[in-house]
């Protein structure tokens, strides 16, 4: 990742060395378990991961707000009084959530630059924009030495983006980004947000992430009839019972119904129920060091994802599958929204190198040549400099 202190001094003039430049780092973060639950109500088996995106922030002596993608070389620029989404700002965009949060909250947000650079894959399901949204936020936090706490600026993340967006979504990357430890596990309970740490046992286990580069269309309407399943099972389940939630329900509860469920409807029902126990497992098996029935929870939830809820692809499933047959792979899974993307894989440093082979063999298969990232639970969002020199 590149050193943006002087890059951004240099991009913006800054000769005057009290001039200062503020600069924050969040991480791109990862769910294990979880991701495809019920929608407000998830429960998540996550961790930030090891790839950062920083941003630089500093004054302006107009009202102008000016943009620097460092990686892209790439300017943006508009003002607080059309500070709003543009579609061709893209990347912007995202900074534009965190300025609107301290213009809420009466902040002087005049004239500023800012600059951004960052290695968290893109696109591929591993919080490259909430990385933004938050790195931003904090650089603002410290610019303007603001005592606003990483509960209220959750909320005001939400709530942002959804209005410059346009559709709802869940705080759960913020959540990971703002608690993250590192070598440590999360369970993220989204009804409430609250977070429970487990220290990784895998001290001799590599994680390894693979983009598929398989081609993603249509994605979000798959998805929408997904969630729309659930909302349709929840209701036949409970007979409409207001706040009723799949917690409430046990995968026997809709074997019992499967009479009065249509089929579709009752395996994205069954999946979310039972991706709920298996999270639930995952924080005592992780605890125990139980690896045996880590893996098992593991290859079980992708072949839930892939059976019942649908959301995987040939390319995918075989990846997963020739991932179980190498020595020393602890377990296997599809990461991400699903219809291509990435597997993360669990396995010792050992194994590693018959893994890559077997990508080979994916590429000459499917004609989609993989990219391979090496992860690690990692550390949250943090001020990385506040100084007056770069």
């Amino acid at each position: 990742m590149l050193d943006i202190g002087p890059i951004h001094r240099k991009e913006y003039e800054l000769d005057d060395r009290s001039e200062p430049v503020v600069i924050a780092e969040a991480p791109g973060c990862i769910h294990y378990l979880g991701e495809h639950g019920e929608p407000k109500a998830g429960l998540y088996l996550s961790s930030a991961i090891d790839r950062y995106v920083r941003v630089a922030v500093s004054l302006r002596k107009d009202n102008s707000l000016r943009f620097f993608a460092a990686d892209l070389g790439e300017r943006k620029r508009t003002t607080l009084v059309n500070l709003k989404y543009k579609r061709e700002d893209r990347w912007a965009n995202y900074i534009k959530v965190a300025i609107h949060i301290f213009a809420e909250l009466g902040y002087p947000v005049k004239g500023l630059n800012f600059t951004i650079s960052g290695d968290v894959p893109q696109q591929v399901g591993l919080a490259s924009s909430s990385a933004m949204e938050v790195a931003a936020v904090m650089a603002l936090k410290g610019f303007f030495q603001a005592p606003v706490s990483e509960k209220e600026l959750l909320a005001r993340l939400t709530a942002s983006k959804a209005l410059f967006f346009g559709k709802n979504i869940s705080p759960v990357d913020y959540v990971v980004a703002f608690s993250a430890k590192k070598d440590q596990f999360l369970i993220v309970d989204e009804t409430n947000l609250e977070v429970r740490k487990i220290k990784s046992p895998l001290g001799k286990y590599r994680i390894i992430l693979m983009d598929s580069r398989v081609p993603r269309m249509g994605v979000e309407e798959e998805l929408k009839q997904r969630r729309s399943d659930i909302r349709k099972g929840l209701e036949l389940l409970s007979h409409k019972k207001e706040g009723a939630s799949f917690r409430d329900f046990a995968a026997t509860d809709l074997v019992e119904s499967m009479g009065n469920l249509p089929e579709e409807i009752r395996r994205r029902s069954m999946h979310i129920v039972q991706e709920l126990r298996r999270v639930g497992d995952a924080e005592d098996i992780l605890k125990k060091a139980d690896f045996p029935a880590l893996s098992k929870i593991l290859y079980h939830s992708h072949e839930s994802l892939r059976d019942l809820y649908e959301v995987s692809c040939p390319e995918i499933d075989w990846l997963v599958k020739r991932a179980q047959e190498i020595d020393g792979v602890l377990g296997s899974r599809m990461t991400g929204s699903g219809f291509g993307g990435c597997t993360f894989t669990i396995l010792k440093e050992e194994a590693i190198e018959e893994y890559k082979k077997r990508l080979e063999d994916y590429e000459r298969i499917f004609g989609f040549h993989p990219v391979i990232y090496e992860i690690r639970p990692a550390t949250g969002t943090r001020i990385v400099m506040r100084a007056d020199a770069s």
